[in-house]
């Protein structure tokens, strides 16, 4: 293989100087804009390009073939996927570290092929940055274009409507606080209080005068502004000279005398004219008093028309001032899309990437690979090495335990039995089953492997111990969810089945589940029995579809469950129970969660760890082995629950399950569960 390679230094556009706007289009994440492009040089749009132009589909030494091949189309999906999947596995293109230079590179059986194809996809790869931010370009500008055009129709119908509306409301220019409404209110307005003015002097005027002594009114009248009272003035002082030139001839010649009577007949005169001038004086008044209230009058409801012009101009200064704002929005838009519009070009040219050829491809004089035969050694080597490496890896890390060897290898521990994965009922069974029929397998399927299994599990319990079977029994796991309370619930109601009395005692007092299971009562317990609340006797509750057996619930959950387990009461407790009962079986609370079990464990007679098939793991049950064994607990062996007997390492363990058999138990307790329970057909398997 000969491999050639040239570089490239890709670069953003111009620097920031030179920019229009501070938006930039190159994205500032150098690295990720370098892996971006690396991935275009690799693209399948590129490597068809490139075999289009060299036509590789057709060229024997890009496909290492001898002599002229048929001519094929790169139109065919067939060979066009070939010749693109050919093409990117033997090109090599890479980032050099900490700087912007890419590495271009294609192995081939020919020098020059090489070389050929690396400038090819740099030259590609150069022209098709050129076009794609060229194209990119005309689209946005053909997009702008069409945005300006309905921008411009825009403006244009909203200048016009704001046009019409200026007409409609008298606005005078682009300020809509001069318009003529306004105008005439503010004249109307000042007219208005001239009115208002002068029809309170008129008024003043006039009640002041139809009020006053006749005599005085020509003072009033001369200290009225306005008003011409000099006519008035004037007879009456020709009226008093006339009074008192009669009142001397009147005193010389006497009243009879012609003289005398002609002055008198001139101050008759007088005082007429005196009078007459009064009252039109008075009726002056009057008639300017009314005539200023006219004017108020009609002035005022001028104003108050005016004011309700004013009231709707208002609202139409609202839509004025709204089509006003859509105008200006949709014109400032207009401006700016035009002004990106002429400098789109621009901006695009000084964003775009700059491709700079650091290094042509040229043909290599070398080959860079070594003979085939080497390399299939050399891989298999590899590979042989690899896969030993993954298998001791695989080992270590598979901490599960599987198998009967493997558990007692671990615990140095015998196995006492294994337990295969239980079968529920069905849901027709199941709805004419009791709760304890439910959940305890062994009463509907007492002839199964998993029955069997419990009397397997029951008789190596009675011969672990010399001399006498253990009657206390304790059951509890490692780790949560091993089943250790299916195991306690089955094996009490295996040892149930023989002429003994065994009880059954819930010892979780954290998580009890005992009660549940067989669908007793649970406010009363081990719990009220420790405290005294209750008595054994009224305790303990009997399940009908098993005479022989008694259960003692947890009872209420309280606050300290390990002071209360490891009490001098729970040990009296327990003596108790072993006088009145063949068996005590307690489930208790796994051993590495808490140490109720491990003070549990120290009070019995035998104790069996319950392991999961597949679920604890080596660490975990050497581990509550030893807390086990440090507390002096007799434990007396492993059961491995929920076992796949048909799994290779188990298939025949229970090799006779079809054999049909009618052992002293199991007729035993049939006829005891019949008696006990009447019509019951859940004990033929």
């Amino acid at each position: 293989m000969f491999a050639s390679f040239g570089r490239i230094q890709v670069r953003s556009g111009a620097s920031n100087e030179y920019r229009l706007s501070a938006v930039q289009g190159f994205n500032t994440d150098t690295t990720t804009k370098m892996m971006t492009e690396i991935e275009i040089l690799k693209s399948d749009s590129l490597m068809l390009t490139v075999a289009r132009d060299m036509d590789l589909a057709n060229n024997p030494a890009f496909l290492e073939k001898k002599g002229p091949v048929p001519h094929v189309s790169l139109d065919d999906p067939a060979v066009r996927q070939a010749t693109i999947h050919r093409l990117q596995s033997f090109l090599q293109v890479t980032l050099v570290p900490k700087t912007d230079i890419i590495s271009i590179g294609y192995s081939s059986l020919d020098p020059k092929l090489s070389a050929d194809i690396a400038n090819k996809v740099i030259s590609t790869y150069i022209q098709r940055s050129y076009e794609t931010r060229f194209a990119s370009t005309q689209r946005v500008s053909e997009w702008m274009e069409g945005q300006l055009d309905d921008l411009k129709q825009k403006v244009e119908n909203s200048q016009e409507r704001m046009m019409d509306l200026q007409k409609q409301l008298g606005i005078l220019g682009f300020d809509p606080n001069h318009n003529q409404i306004s105008t005439s209110l503010e004249d109307l307005s000042r007219a208005a209080g001239q009115a208002e003015l002068a029809r309170i002097i008129a008024e003043a005027r006039y009640r002041v005068l139809s009020g006053m002594d006749p005599n005085s009114i020509e003072g009033s009248i001369e200290t009225t502004p306005g008003t011409a009272a000099t006519e008035l003035t004037q007879l009456r002082a020709q009226a008093a000279t006339d009074k008192a030139n009669y009142a001397q001839l009147e005193a010389n010649l006497g009243p009879n005398h012609p003289q005398a009577k002609a002055v008198k007949a001139q101050i008759d005169e007088l005082d007429k004219e005196i009078k007459d001038e009064e009252s039109r004086l008075l009726l002056q008044a009057k008639s300017s008093y009314i005539v200023a209230q006219a004017n108020e009058k009609q002035t005022t409801a001028a104003l108050d028309q005016q004011k309700a012009d004013a009231y709707k101009l208002r609202d139409d200064l609202v839509e004025y001032t709204l089509r006003q704002r859509e105008y200006e929005s949709e014109r400032n838009l207009y401006d700016g899309l035009l002004q990106r519009l002429r400098t789109a070009s621009v901006q695009a040219g000084l964003e775009s990437l700059e491709i700079d050829v650091v290094d042509q491809a040229l043909p290599p004089a070398n080959p860079v690979l070594k003979p085939q035969s080497t390399i299939i050694l050399t891989a298999l080597a590899f590979g042989l090495l690899g896969g030993i490496a993954i298998a001791f890896l695989m080992e270590s890390l598979d901490t599960g335990l599987r198998s009967i060897a493997e558990i007692e290898s671990v615990t140095e521990l015998p196995s006492l039995a294994i337990i295969p994965r239980g079968r529920r009922s069905s849901a027709e069974q199941a709805g004419h089953l009791t709760t304890a029929q439910r959940n305890i397998s062994v009463l509907t399927q007492p002839k199964s492997q998993f029955a069997e299994a419990f009397r397997s599990l029951r008789t190596s319990l009675l011969l672990s111990t010399a001399g006498h079977p253990p009657k206390f029994i304790l059951l509890t796991s490692a780790t949560p969810s091993e089943g250790k309370t299916t195991t306690a619930s089955n094996l009490a109601t295996i040892l149930a089945q023989r002429d003994t009395r065994v009880l059954l005692i819930d010892g979780d007092l954290r998580r009890p589940n005992i009660h549940h299971r067989f669908g007793l009562n649970g406010k009363t317990g081990l719990t009220t029995v420790l405290t005294g609340a209750t008595t054994l006797e009224g305790t303990v509750q009997n399940v009908p579809e098993i005479p022989n057996l008694d259960i003692l619930p947890s009872g209420p959950v309280p606050p300290f469950p390990t002071e209360m387990l490891g009490s001098e009461t729970m040990e009296e407790l327990l003596k108790r129970c072993g006088d009145i009962y063949t068996h005590v079986v307690l489930d208790s609370p796994p051993i590495l969660s808490v140490t109720d079990g491990v003070i549990l464990a120290r009070m019995m007679d035998a104790v069996v760890l319950v392991v999961r098939h597949g679920k604890s793991s080596k660490h975990v049950v050497r581990r509550a082995r030893d807390l086990l064994l440090r507390s002096g607990a007799p434990i007396t062996g492993i059961v491995l629950n929920a076992v796949d007997l048909n799994s290779p390492e188990y298939y025949g363990y229970y090799g006779y399950s079809g054999y049909s058999y009618s052992s002293v138990d199991s007729e035993g307790w049939e006829s005891q569960a019949t008696a006990g329970t009447g019509d019951r057909k859940g004990g033929r398997g």
